[in-house]
């Protein structure tokens, strides 16, 4: 049996061609065209807000979310993430401070208030898992030092706290729209914010930074960020079956929670009652009770044709590009979990049969 760690939602492939056959006819495939606005509206009414751009991939929707903000100095954010996070700091002149994270693999509040100086503008930090950062105590922290926040959502869409859509938290929200997410337009992003005085703004960086009037004048050093028509038709589509899609997760990740409880050395994520996770990633930690390492548990698992992954087994501060060049960390336990985590296949087309194969290696492995 083969079982990859993830596979994209995709739609049935006649609704995907019906769904572009309108392109041939307006010829438009790019430039804010009839599908990327319809998509729009339709992000809009999901995530109840009223303030939203759609970009090319979620990289980029990062990197000018920060752009927008005109931010200086230093951003505290986690090293627990994919690199993208990082990448989008430095790459607009600012300097990351590396906080510790808690038991939701997130940014820990308590890490951050030793880490501001006077030259902190912003904290920039990813919802790790789908698993939502603990939102109330760092608007608090962020209000009491005149901070801005911008969350990486790019693996949270559809996460909720409390009813409410994880995008309203924060000064803005990125999420990604890459294949492998829970919810994909191909490629592509967005960003949800508060001030709506940024949309200019958006627009502007998004597309050259062109003023399109009699002269088409160039304001601002922007880039070509636009989302084009393709993927927008996906994110239609895919949009309209997201609910289901989460459903199906939470039911694979309950049976992994049930087959795996009484393994031990092997703990999963306590889910909170309050939250409605997206249910994106399924990660697991394997402590010395296991018997076996965490790389020796992966390698096994690789062997027997099941694809998990060491996320994140190097933290951002690790790579070879950043470990050199002095930036403050605070980090015991995130230098800690990178080592034990390991996350599991998941997606919605995961048979109850292979969960059960992937649980029961895991359990005979240690034996």
């Amino acid at each position: 049996m083969e079982i990859k760690a993830t596979k994209p939602v995709m739609p049935l492939f006649e609704d995907y061609v019906n769904e572009i056959r309108s392109i041939w006819d307006t010829g438009i495939l790019t430039n804010n065209g009839e599908k990327v606005q319809r998509f729009s509206e339709k992000l809009k009414t999901y995530l109840d807000c009223e303030n939203i751009d759609l970009f090319v991939n979620g990289h980029s929707a990062l990197y000018l979310a920060i752009k927008v903000m005109d931010l200086e100095g230093e951003v505290i954010t986690s090293p627990f993430t994919f690199v993208s996070t990082t990448n989008a700091i430095v790459q607009n002149g600012l300097t990351p401070v590396f906080g510790d994270i808690d038991e939701n693999y997130n940014l820990d509040p308590n890490s951050i208030e030793d880490l501001i100086t006077e030259k902190t503008s912003a904290i920039i930090t990813p919802h790790i898992f789908g698993i939502p950062c603990d939102v109330k105590s760092i608007e608090e922290i962020a209000k009491k030092y005149n901070l801005k926040v911008i969350y990486d959502a790019a693996q949270a869409f559809g996460t909720k706290i409390n009813g409410k859509s994880i995008a309203h938290y924060g000064d803005a929200t990125m999420f990604s729209f890459h294949a492998i997410k829970v919810f994909n337009s191909i490629e592509g992003g967005a960003v949800v914010y508060r001030n709506s005085k940024l949309k200019e703004k958006f627009e502007l960086y998004r597309n050259f930074g062109i003023s399109y009037g009699e002269t088409n004048d160039v304001l601002v050093s922007g880039i070509n960020a636009k989302m084009n028509e393709f993927q927008a038709a996906m994110g239609i589509l895919n949009l309209s079956s997201l609910e289901q899609e989460i459903a199906k997760r939470k039911k694979i990740a309950q049976q992994y929670i049930n087959t795996l409880k009484h393994v031990e050395g092997i703990e999963t994520y306590s889910y909170k009652n309050n939250i409605e996770y997206n249910y994106a990633y399924f990660p697991i930690i394997v402590t010395q009770k296991y018997g076996r390492s965490r790389d020796e548990l992966w390698k096994h698992l690789k062997d027997v044709g099941i694809g998990s992954r060491k996320l994140y087994d190097l933290l951002t501060c690790d790579y070879s590009l950043y470990q050199n060049c002095g930036y403050v960390n605070h980090i015991e336990k995130a230098n800690y979990i990178k080592k034990i985590c390991l996350d599991m296949p998941m997606y919605a087309g995961l048979t109850y049969k292979e969960i059960q194969y992937i649980c029961d290696e895991i359990k005979m492995y240690r034996k």
